[in-house]
């Protein structure tokens, strides 16, 4: 894609003053690194790092109707979501295949605020406009940024703008003033570590960018390090590690599927999914650590322990944090076990590997400790 056909997101010329690398990615001009991938993930994981993620689509769906009719689509349950929380969940082909995976959640009491994919937001967008029925109606937030700050610290440095923040816990969402403008804001995000998303207006963007920027907590990150910590949290990559083939279930994702959704399996590919729950898929996501050699990356072969192909690899690279070499990809439920003994096909040379559970590393979202 040619840079005059990338995008920009309201950052771009922030990005650009501070020497970053960019690349084009999800039809954006986004930066890649500023200092150095490897800098920048291990600044993100001691201290706080700051993400432009605003190439992600932002929508709102309200209505009397719009829970009932957004959970056609999804398999959580949203009815019983309360007012100021969020959770992960998963947009549906009719075949139960993951088209997206999303947040979602009630920062007020208008409906549902959704966050989708890059790559994905204009088919999301058109799907749900062409679907949706009843009362229930989609916005889309054309017109605001998404930052995302992440990191041991990041509490501490937004608790010094608003002391509210510092009493979100994981998952909660809120729409409030910050920054002196009208913000959505959860405590979440994408890399394992505590930290928040926070949505702002495209006007106030670089404005609220610069003045986070100034606490000497923080650094600006780009995309790379932001793929190899949400790699280290064990988390897919929509177009790699899942895509409109792949069923929940395949995916290793069923913590999204809600009870009562099963129960009532009135969503989109729920014949295929609880088939796959009650039997078993013919693949699974798995994770491994890759014992010697160069890096296993997405595309490289998974072999059993007498040479026979039995998968693919999804998405790979170093560990900075482990200092070893790491991989999430398919492969039948037989070879899944944790200590199962495999062989990954780099460059033509046969490699071992364990199946290890995920995360890679231990993840440190921030949970109010219950009353």
């Amino acid at each position: 894609m040619s840079d005059q056909a990338l995008k920009t997101t309201p950052l771009n010329a922030a990005h650009r003053a501070l020497g970053a690398r960019m690349v084009g990615f999800g039809g954006y001009d986004m930066p890649v690194q500023y200092e150095g991938v490897l800098a920048e993930h291990r600044w993100t994981r001691e201290h706080a790092g700051l993400f432009d993620v605003s190439h992600m689509g932002q929508c709102r769906i309200t209505g009397a109707d719009a829970i009932q009719q957004f959970q056609r689509f999804v398999p959580g349950d949203y009815e019983i979501l309360k007012a100021g929380k969020q959770k992960y969940s998963l947009l549906l082909n009719a075949e139960g295949g993951i088209m997206d995976d999303l947040m979602a959640g009630k920062p007020d009491h208008d409906g549902l605020y959704v966050v989708v994919n890059a790559g994905n937001k204009d088919a999301d967008f058109a799907f749900l406009n062409a679907n949706l029925a009843g009362d229930a109606k989609l916005t889309i937030l054309d017109d605001r940024a998404l930052l995302a700050i992440q990191g041991p610290e990041a509490a501490e440095v937004m608790a010094k703008h608003e002391p509210a923040l510092a009493e979100m816990g994981f998952m909660d969402s809120a729409r409030l003033m910050l920054f002196g403008v009208d913000c959505f804001v959860s405590r979440s995000g994408y890399t394992g570590e505590d930290g928040y998303e926070i949505s702002v207006p495209d006007a106030d963007a670089e404005r609220v960018w610069n003045t986070i920027l100034e606490d000497a907590r923080v650094k600006p990150i780009g995309l790379g390090a932001r793929d190899s910590l949400r790699l280290e949290a064990g988390l897919p990559l929509h177009g790699h590690d899942v895509d409109a083939t792949t069923s929940p279930v395949e995916a290793a994702l069923t913590f999204a599927l809600s009870k009562s959704r099963k129960e009532a399996a009135d969503f989109n590919g729920a014949e295929r999914i609880l088939k796959e729950l009650a039997e078993g898929p013919s693949r699974v996501r798995i994770a491994l650590h890759v014992k010697e050699g160069a890096p296993a990356r997405e595309g490289a072969e998974i072999a059993d322990m007498d040479g026979n192909v039995i998968g693919v690899i999804t998405s790979g690279g170093p560990s900075p944090t482990l200092g070893r070499n790491i991989a999430m990809g398919y492969a039948p439920p037989a070879f899944a076990a944790l200590g199962t003994e495999l062989k990954v096909i780099v460059r033509g040379k046969p490699a071992a590997a364990e199946v290890v559970a995920t995360p890679f590393v231990a993840t440190r979202y921030y949970r109010k400790p219950k009353a």
